[in-house]
């Protein structure tokens, strides 16, 4: 049983980790009008949303190096939450779509601090319950972004532009302050690393087949969820409310599973539970088209949801999974660099479909490459069997008793 003390510093790390997202995702739903409110065009506006993206894919891998040269994740979280801030406040002061293009970047740079926040954190657990802690940073992560996202729209309603850009910014210096007494994990000693660790870490087979596997699983979310499931819904009939509703059900289940998978990872192994989210979020995809509802909307994103929940944790926990401690930020670094191209490709193809053969049939083409990934992890992932779980955790049961045993008999 976990000691108070290490409960209590779990748990402050999940409250840095939500106020961290929350402070970034506040004004995500206006961010575009934003920039043509400045005078923006339509083009500047996606370029300004796409900064974002940028930053991360060129910042993870050296942040994740250097974390591991230095051995420390904890300066890491604290920078992440200044630029958080630093970028929060310069969005809401800007005067020109430049101004704007050039904070949005900085949130990219915040962001990709991210790579030091997943390594701290499962750093508090062994090695074991990995798929754990994935999902509870994720369950922390989720939950901040969506009600971030719920209340940017109102507070800009309600109290104009600038609202929820403070309102993020004010949320990060809560983080900040409450980051200075996060515990840093395991003690690493600082150490020479060079170019040849880099490539060492980057041709490991797990991380480089998870990484492209998580490619497949962000294009699928982000042309889907983040991208033309909302057009979809307005074809429906769907308003503002309505759109509230939809990121709502494709938000909250996402979170809920995410902080019960240590236990469906344990009772049915990482491979079979993985196979089987994917397909149900690439399932969810294709049948969009078929939906003539809102009702029906909602509930494929719930249930795609639930497969998208489940997924991208145990993708993140396989990422590092055989990989040393001194090289987990190195790998975690690859492996959401990686990820990120998906972010920027999905989006990308998905419009091009829509141009040029409709998104109805956009929605399937997506959502076979989503069953693509379930069988590909399938044929790349080895599967633990829960009754091979089972027993290895037995057996560190009982190697903890026997060296209880001896200790005592020495005394």
């Amino acid at each position: 049983m976990r000691s108070p003390v290490r409960r209590m510093h779990i748990y402050l790390f999940c409250a840095v980790t939500a106020l961290f997202w929350f402070a970034m995702y506040t004004y995500v739903p206006i961010l575009a009008p934003y920039v043509e409110h400045l005078g923006g065009s339509l083009s500047m506006a996606g370029l300004v949303v796409g900064a974002y993206g940028v930053t991360q894919m060129v910042i993870r891998i050296p942040l994740g190096f250097t974390s591991d040269r230095l051995g420390r994740r904890k300066p890491f979280v604290i920078i992440g939450l200044c630029l958080t801030v630093m970028s929060s406040l310069g969005l809401g002061l800007a005067q020109r779509p430049v101004t704007a293009l050039v904070h949005r970047g900085l949130a990219g740079f915040a962001a990709g601090t991210w790579v030091a926040f997943t390594v701290l954190f499962t750093s508090y657990f062994p090695r074991n319950e990995t798929a754990r802690a994935m999902g509870l940073i994720m369950f922390a992560t989720t939950m901040g972004q969506t009600i971030a996202t719920t209340l940017g729209g109102i507070l800009m309603d309600f109290f104009g532009w600038g609202a929820p850009f403070y309102v993020g910014a004010a949320a990060g210096l809560i983080g900040l302050a409450l980051s200075f007494a996060v515990q840093e994990g395991k003690a690493l000693e600082a150490r020479s690393m060079d170019l040849s660790d880099l490539r060492r870490v980057g041709s490991e087979k797990l991380l480089l087949r998870v990484s492209i596997i998580a490619v497949l699983l962000q294009a699928l979310a982000f042309a889907s969820v983040y991208g033309f499931t909302p057009t979809y819904a307005v074809s429906l009939g769907a308003g503002g409310t309505e759109l509230s509703i939809l990121a709502l059900v494709s938000a909250l289940p996402t979170a809920l599973v995410s902080l019960g998978l240590g236990p469906l990872s344990d009772r049915f192994g990482e491979r079979r539970l993985l196979t089987a989210a994917l397909a149900l979020f690439a399932a969810a995809v294709m049948v969009v088209p078929l939906c003539t509802t809102l009702g029906a909307l909602y509930l494929t994103q719930a249930l795609g949801a639930l497969g998208r929940g489940a997924a991208f944790p145990i993708l993140m926990g396989l990422s590092i999974k055989e990989v040393a401690d001194k090289y987990r930020a190195t790998a975690m670094g690859f492996f959401q660099s990686i990820y990120a191209l998906g972010m920027t490709a999905g989006p990308a193809l998905m419009g091009f479909l829509g141009d040029t053969v409709g998104l109805r049939l956009g929605f399937g083409i997506l959502g076979t490459l989503g069953l693509g990934a379930a069988v590909l992890v399938h044929l790349w992932i080895p599967q633990q069997t829960p009754a091979a779980q089972s027993r290895q955790n037995k057996f560190q049961i009982w190697g903890k008793r026997l060296n209880c045993s001896l200790s005592s008999r020495r005394i």
